[in-house]
């Protein structure tokens, strides 16, 4: 790669917790003294210089749904938007991340692919059949540094306490998306006035807290690290904030559209607005910004879940639910510190150093982190042609927003 030269950039750095204007030279992706030959000078007034960043939660839909997604495609879209580590839950379809020796030829061709360093959350149970716990030692053997069910339900609770002791044996993190599956039932959309008056099967807020809460405890009997994936409701917040008062070693994560979409997006039936957990109330999507803002909830992730526009045109009920999230990840992160909710190197530090540590991968982050130019002023429309990955999915197309990645510098 050429040496590359930026004049009068904005640095946000969140590893020497610096923010300053400074005129840089990039070289392989990483910062380097002055050189004597550059091969190209880039007038970086009015633009940041951050890190890569880490995504905590996005389906690439490979292997097994290459309809809605590739990991070249997804690949190319994260690393696009400044994206490098992407790490993904363990549901493909078919169900692969229960072999350890299988994951690795996966993490290469999403190298090989999309130029993405991919990390698989192994599987907590057999094919997440929630009876028997997964081969976890393979798993870690085969570079998993967590585990998860997904979205699969156990068979019962006695299943979670031996996976969790499992787990906490090989230093493993569990990872929850907390949903009590016999209070979500066959629920799609919040528990609210708008699902009610559109006849809409509900999920409850309480389905996500009498989750979290039961697995606390378990946590606390068990002494296992764990992290809760994709927080949508405000009294979950208070749940985290008890647990880490109390020591716990526990973190969380907020996915970036529930703290900007709210239950409203799905009057009229609008199934771009169908994910899971749902978008939820005013209230709750306030109550969450304050416990990122807090601490409470360490990390904002995508939750990029792509999808074919098929699978966006049944009626609500039986749409599959996802939004893609690639994209627009910066312009609504840019959004909330124009909102006034972060100064930039706090936002930086959410989407960066933060979930790293979170991932147990601090150090390889350090060392492969390249360096993203975003122009936080440019205007643009969200549409199937500024969308780089493979789904358009979401209830954004057509809204303007502001903020972008002009440049991704990764080896």
């Amino acid at each position: 790669m050429s040496i590359v030269k930026i004049e009068n950039v904005r640095v946000l750095d969140p590893i020497q917790k610096t923010d300053s204007v400074q005129t840089v030279y990039i070289e392989n992706g990483k910062l380097v003294a002055q050189v004597e030959h550059v091969e190209q000078t880039i007038d970086g007034q009015g633009k940041w210089l951050m890190p890569t960043m880490v995504d905590l939660c996005a389906r690439l839909r490979e292997p097994g749904q290459q309809q809605h997604g590739t990991l070249k495609s997804e690949g190319k879209a994260a690393r696009g938007n400044g994206i490098l580590h992407v790490i993904t839950p363990p549901d493909s379809k078919p169900i692969v991340q229960d072999n350890g020796a299988l994951i690795h030829g996966l993490v290469e061709k999403a190298w090989h692919d999309g130029g993405i360093h991919m990390h698989i959350i192994g599987a907590q149970t057999q094919g997440l059949n929630g009876k028997q716990p997964a081969n976890m030692a393979g798993l870690k053997k085969g570079g998993c540094t967590a585990v998860s069910n997904a979205n699969a339900a156990f068979e019962n609770d006695d299943v979670v306490i031996r996976t969790l002791e499992y787990a906490a044996g090989l230093g493993l993190t569990v990872v929850f998306y907390a949903e009590e599956p016999q209070i979500a039932k066959d629920g799609c959309a919040h528990e609210g006035f708008i699902a009610s008056r559109q006849g809409l099967p509900m999920i409850p807020a309480i389905a996500e807290t009498v989750a979290i809460a039961k697995y606390l405890l378990m946590i606390e009997a068990t002494g296992v690290k764990a992290h809760f994936g994709l927080l949508s409701c405000g009294a979950s917040v208070e749940l985290i904030r008890a647990a880490k008062a109390k020591g716990l070693p526990v973190t969380a994560d907020v996915a970036m559209h529930q703290l900007h979409l709210t239950e409203n997006l799905t009057d009229g039936f609008n199934s771009l607005a169908h994910v899971r957990p749902p978008l939820r109330s005013e209230q709750d999507k306030e109550l969450l910004r304050q416990g990122l803002k807090e601490g409470v909830i360490d990390a904002i992730c995508t939750h990029h879940e792509p999808l074919s526009s098929s699978a966006k045109m049944a009626p609500f009920a039986e749409t599959q639910p996802g939004i893609t999230a690639f994209d627009t990840y910066v312009s609504l992160g840019i959004q909330l510190i124009n909102e006034g909710l972060f100064e930039p190197l706090e936002w930086v530090e959410k989407v960066t150093s933060i979930p790293a540590q979170v991932a147990n991968m601090t150090t390889r982050w350090k060392d492969e982190a390249g360096w993203v130019l975003v122009d936080p002023e440019l205007s643009w429309t969200v549409s199937k042609d500024t969308i780089l990955s493979q789904g358009k999915n979401t209830p954004l197309l057509g809204q303007n927003l502001t903020g972008k990645v002009l440049q991704t510098f990764a080896n």
